[in-house]
């Protein structure tokens, strides 16, 4: 177990780059992929903190450092293009997503420095969870900016699938 464990970062860091890859080249706006990759990513961060012993000091960094995450997530979320009909969104990522992507490593890392030396537990920050927080925020943006600009969000599951679907447009 301590084996997978130990691989669990480098997994999550290469589908990273492989999602940040796709996105530059363009990738259809899908409800499954903005809600999925996060619940994973919370899911498998939360997981390993249920084994430790966290203290008060541990939950309050982790309500702030997850805030932030998010936070900077939405942030990110906003340099997204996208573009099409509203049925048929893509979103690409820009040099500005790459920049907020950079900017927003380095402010969770001095985060994070700055929880540990206020008392965190290092292991108490799993990398998974602060990632799962910061996707989080970024696809709530994305959402959101695909309602405001005509996208049926709830419907939109897979663009194939709204062509099949009865009324779709």
């Amino acid at each position: 177990m301590n084996v997978l464990q130990s691989w669990w970062p480098l997994l999550v860091v290469v589908v990273v780059v492989v999602v940040v890859v796709r996105r530059f080249r363009g990738e259809p706006v899908d409800l499954k992929d903005a809600v999925v990759a996060p619940a994973v990513l919370l899911f498998i961060g939360g997981r390993t903190l249920v084994d430790l012993d966290l203290t008060s000091t541990d939950v309050l960094w982790l309500a702030l450092t997850g805030a932030a995450g998010v936070a900077l997530g939405g942030v990110r979320g906003t340099t997204t293009r996208l573009s099409g009909p509203p049925e048929r969104l893509v979103q690409r990522y820009t040099g500005r997503t790459l920049a907020v992507w950079g900017a927003s490593l380095v402010a969770s890392a001095g985060l994070g420095w700055l929880a540990t030396q206020a008392g965190m537990h290092a292991e108490a920050r799993p990398v998974t969870l602060s990632i799962g927080f910061s996707v989080l925020g970024e696809s709530a943006m994305l959402l959101w900016r695909a309602h405001r600009a005509g996208a049926d969000v709830v419907g939109l599951l897979r663009p194939d699938d709204a062509t099949s679907r009865p009324g779709a447009r």
